[in-house]
């Protein structure tokens, strides 16, 4: 039960690095470039980068299964080797199409800023880094020893 509810936090978390992480990308990147440039604009999108952040941050130091870890991981690894290989097939994951809302394209947008310089790369790897130790793959319960043997009274050991 543990691993399903750290598989369904995952896809909230690759949800919250590819949406969030990109619109607010996206938006800072055109304030940046704006004449003037808009300070509420830019404060609510160095909100939503610190909020991605939190997210981020603590599944990566929390105590719950790594499979939150791990599906976000491969999906941002996946589309940078993709990327890699056939820049245009990479590219062309990236929603563009004019009916679709315009809140995801902007997503879509600082996505592909993310991809295209190696974030997603930096990302990947920092979140695939809880999988491989093994102290998350157990339950809390499985650190107390439970085959503790105790050492008859009067003994020096």
């Amino acid at each position: 039960m543990r691993h399903l509810g750290g598989l369904l936090i995952g896809l909230v978390v690759t949800a919250a690095v590819l949406g969030g992480g990109g619109w607010a990308v996206q938006q800072a990147a055109a304030n940046a470039a704006a004449n003037p440039p808009d300070s509420q604009r830019m404060w609510i999108a160095l909100g939503a980068m610190a909020a991605v952040g939190l997210v981020v941050g603590l599944v990566t130091a929390g105590r719950i299964s790594p499979l939150a870890t791990f599906v976000p991981s491969l999906v941002l690894l996946a589309w940078t080797v993709v990327y890699a290989l056939d820049t245009n097939r990479a590219l062309s994951l990236v929603p563009a199409e004019p009916s679709i809302n315009r809140i995801l394209l902007e997503a879509g947008t600082g996505a592909k800023t993310l991809l295209t310089t190696g974030v997603y790369a930096l990302l990947g790897v920092a979140l695939f880094i809880p999988v491989l130790m093994p102290s998350r793959w157990s339950r809390r319960d499985d650190e107390l020893d439970e085959d503790y043997e105790n050492s008859p009274e009067g003994s020096y050991y």
